[in-house]
């Protein structure tokens, strides 16, 4: 706590004081009685208390909650003024100082995301300060995160200020367009994450013209796009999801790029992979984005065989030569256990590899230095021979 980790599980707790309610506000105590913070209660929880502040003077109250607003959006600031790019994070959770609190900004819409129980009490009073603050058009709640069973707290969902958000919200990014499914769409509708990676693809793939690529677990496609728009050849595209690959081809075509070579399969990606090695398919370049394989500490063993899995394939897949980007979403896969899995797969596959890019989450999710777990996605380039 001194450290200000924002974290305090149930076990480290010796007692609690008085009969608080949980989602109530309580002062944190070492065992002399001495302040030490202050943070939101759930016994519900494995996290038994979020912490707010190491300011024994600071108030939770509206003006708090203004401060850590105000200052999340002055981080964005640079985001805000680019004409090209209108879908970032505006607040990621404890990494700005609001644990549980997640804002995206696509174009005119707000997307909130409430997982922590202490939050809810504060959610009108966070609304209107982000219509203050951000003066969207509406203002959307997408509290449907698997945490929240951790958290005890019921799914919410729906408009909470404004306007309804259409279907599909088009958005920009670096220039390009994008459709966005806020009322339904993985995670809050796009993966804001991946923009700065989404990027470095064009770039690496720029030097690589007509490169026939394979982006798996392409969700609606916006790898593909960015490789299209570095003068890719025939691009093939996997999902398990029939209505994210049709967005896919409609962002290929939104983007000027729709062609006869595009490839869009609706499937299983390991099933697929093994599918392409038995016809002797081969790549320039494979994008690998998997969804989180390890969601506790119980499945990671399940889940670095999967990420060795689909690496090992991959190196199989691509010409001597070519490029894996590849990523891992999983928080409990640190950076160093990620690269060892995939230097396990590279090793049964045969091949050799050399690391000439590292990836991570775009600045706009922010990692604090006192909150390491906030670093959950990493990546990897690998040129493989």
């Amino acid at each position: 706590m001194r450290q200000r980790h924002p974290w305090v599980f149930s076990g480290a707790i010796s007692h609690i004081e008085g009969s608080p309610e949980d989602g109530d506000i309580v002062e944190v105590q070492n065992a002399g009685g001495g302040f030490l913070a202050r943070g939101m209660l759930n016994r519900r929880s494995q996290i038994a208390l979020r912490l707010l502040t190491w300011d024994a003077g600071e108030a939770i109250d509206e003006g708090f909650w203004g401060r850590r607003l105000e200052r999340a959006l002055a981080a964005r600031a640079s985001l805000a003024a680019d004409a090209t790019t209108n879908a970032y994070r505006l607040v990621n959770a404890e990494s700005d100082g609001l644990p549980g609190l997640i804002v995206d900004r696509y174009d005119r819409f707000l997307v909130v995301q409430v997982l922590a129980l202490g939050l809810a009490r504060w959610r009108d009073q966070l609304t209107h300060l982000l219509v203050h603050l951000a003066a969207p058009e509406g203002v959307y709640e997408r509290s449907d995160a698997d945490v929240l069973e951790k958290e005890g707290m019921p799914l919410s969902t729906g408009r909470l200020w404004g306007d309804e958000p259409p279907e599909l919200v088009e958005v920009r990014e670096s220039g390009f367009s994008f459709l966005v499914d806020i009322k339904r769409g993985q995670k809050t509708g796009f993966y804001l994450d991946q923009r700065e990676n989404r990027r470095a693809l064009r770039t690496v793939l720029a030097a690589q013209p007509g490169a026939a690529v394979l982006n798996a677990f392409a969700y609606t496609g916006a790898f593909g796009v960015y490789a299209a728009v570095a003068g890719a050849g025939p691009i093939t595209q996997i999902d398990t999801s029939a209505e994210a690959l049709d967005l896919a081809r409609r962002h290929l075509t939104l983007n000027g790029f729709a062609r006869p070579e595009s490839e869009f399969i609706t499937g299983n990606v390991f099933a697929e992979l093994r599918r392409f090695r038995a016809e002797g398919r081969h790549f320039d370049a494979i994008i690998l984005d998997p969804p989180k394989f390890a969601q506790s500490i119980g499945q990671l063993e399940r889940a670095t065989r999967g990420y060795k899995d689909i690496n090992w394939l991959a190196f199989q897949l691509l010409r001597p030569g070519g490029l894996l980007f590849t990523f891992s979403c999983s928080g409990l896969v640190t950076p160093d256990l990620f690269q060892k899995i995939v230097f396990g797969a590279a090793l049964d596959a045969g091949r050799e590899a050399q690391i000439i890019g590292r990836l991570s989450q775009g600045p706009d999710h922010p990692i604090l230095l006192s909150f390491p777990e906030a670093e959950y996605l990493k990546g990897l380039v690998c040129r493989v021979f």
